[in-house]
């Protein structure tokens, strides 16, 4: 294995590879942002977790707080896929920086791996993007907001 070493070469392998940095930063953005969604899922679960162990709470309260549960693990585990998407997307992101890398700086016939690992990157990024928009779809529909009454005409 013959490693170029002269400046224009490890330059251009630079050049090539920080291309796909600007992919990472987005994903370590997205899980900063869906890392918060979980906390807050979890945090209102132990809530509602908590209301119920008090035993206090009137049976048809229960059986909204058991629907809102089973609504919270469902989004639970979206965010969790999400997560894990966005994951293996920095993993593959990641090679293809040291394969690109690797590939303008050795003799290594490595440029068609690179590109697989950086379309299956894009592909875990926009699958949890639709993780993410489902999850976020489903936070809105269990809201549920009162109904104010119509303004009042003079």
């Amino acid at each position: 294995m013959n490693f170029a070493t002269d400046l224009a070469t490890v330059t251009h392998g630079i050049q090539l590879a920080v291309a796909p940095v600007f992919l990472l930063t987005a994903v370590s953005g997205m899980i900063g942002a869906v890392a918060g969604r979980l906390a807050r899922i979890i945090d209102r679960a132990r809530f509602l977790e908590g209301r119920l162990e008090t035993g206090v709470v009137e049976p048809l309260r229960a059986v909204r707080i058991y629907d809102e549960l089973r609504r919270l693990r469902h989004r639970g585990w979206l965010v969790n896929g999400c997560l894990a998407l966005l994951t293996f997307c920095a993993i593959l992101i990641g090679t293809t920086i040291i394969l690109l890398f690797l590939g303008e700086t050795s003799e290594l016939p490595i440029f068609k791996i690179a590109t697989v690992c950086f379309l299956a990157g894009v592909v875990c990024f926009l699958s949890a993007l639709v993780c993410f928009l489902t999850e976020t779809l489903l936070a809105t529909h269990l809201l549920k907001f009162a109904q104010l009454p119509a303004p009042v005409k003079p």
